[in-house]
């Protein structure tokens, strides 16, 4: 009973906040100069397949890894058509399909390489070369549409991504939304995508205090690495939301980096504040290009 209520709660929180954050200040319209889009041919990942062994890797300073170039992180939720019970915010957080489509094939067309965290991590540390024009793409909260509608999108492309699993939801079905099923989670992370950590019910990182550790951090990873058959690595805060005095739990569970949204990275642990942008619902293509430029 308990956890038919944390589910709804869940899913309220999703619907209206998504992983909101006062601090995501790229959530309307840009209003910044046209760019001159690339056109080249649709993008294949030029490394896929190709390992990095990042258990070798030492990890950097911090000023080395803020003096590197920051790859632009895009961040996802619900890829669906708009319903007229949508509110104003909830849109921001919902991307269409056809737009999302348009999205994903504009940053093929511009030349964009998709990358996933192993990557990320060597150039972060070492300073590995990437793709030219690297991105990655992630996906936040379990939703059904991002395995229906996403994933077959993302590989017509060549593309991979991030999949950050809030467990809570797993195979749940919703009033306004559905969720991926243990099965679903297993394919996208057999294809090759990244399976990352989201808690257990998408509570605030900023509050965790005694058995919430065990609750939204090791519980969920258990289940997690059970389900893929592979390590958890990759944290993303619920609602972008962190504080540094919460990075040795992070490290001590073997979490390499986490991922915040459009705050400002903490000056001495970077790679736990790795910065990401939500791709408003509202924006078109040409509108998240211009944000991508202006925002990394």
């Amino acid at each position: 009973m308990k956890q038919y209520f944390l589910t709804i709660a869940a899913a309220a929180v999703i619907l209206t906040a998504g992983c909101q954050s006062k601090s995501q200040t790229n959530s309307g319209a840009q209003t910044t100069k046209d760019s001159t889009e690339q056109t080249q041919p649709a993008a294949s990942a030029p490394v896929e397949g190709q390992k990095i062994d990042v258990s070798k890797i030492k990890p950097a300073d911090a000023k080395t890894i803020l003096a590197r170039k920051q790859v632009p992180v895009l961040c996802f939720h619900q890829i669906r058509d708009w319903k007229p019970t949508d509110g104003k915010v909830g849109k921001d957080y919902i991307v269409q399909i056809q737009n999302f489509k348009d999205m994903v094939k504009m940053l093929a067309d511009s030349g964009y390489h998709s990358i996933l965290p192993d990557q990320l991590y060597a150039y972060l540390n070492t300073g590995a070369a990437l793709p030219s024009k690297p991105i990655m793409f992630t996906f936040d909260d379990t939703d059904m549409d991002q395995f229906t509608i996403a994933a077959p999108t993302l590989k017509k492309y060549g593309f991979k991504a991030v999949y950050f699993i809030m467990t809570v939801s797993i195979g749940r079905k919703g009033k306004f939304v559905d969720y991926m099923t243990k099965e679903q989670i297993k394919q996208l992370s057999d294809a090759g995508n990244i399976i990352g950590s989201h808690t257990y019910d998408h509570k605030n990182f900023k509050k965790y205090q005694g058995k919430d550790w065990e609750e939204q951090l090791d519980k969920p990873t258990k289940k997690l690495e059970e389900i893929t058959g592979k390590k958890m690595t990759e944290f993303a805060y619920p609602f972008g939301l962190w504080n540094a005095a919460g990075f040795p739990e992070l490290k001590k569970r073997g979490f390499r980096m986490a991922f915040s949204l459009a705050d400002k990275r903490d000056q001495n642990d970077p790679l736990y504040t790795v910065r990401r942008i939500i791709a408003s619902g509202y924006w078109s293509p040409k509108t998240l290009h211009n944000s991508i430029k202006n925002s990394f």
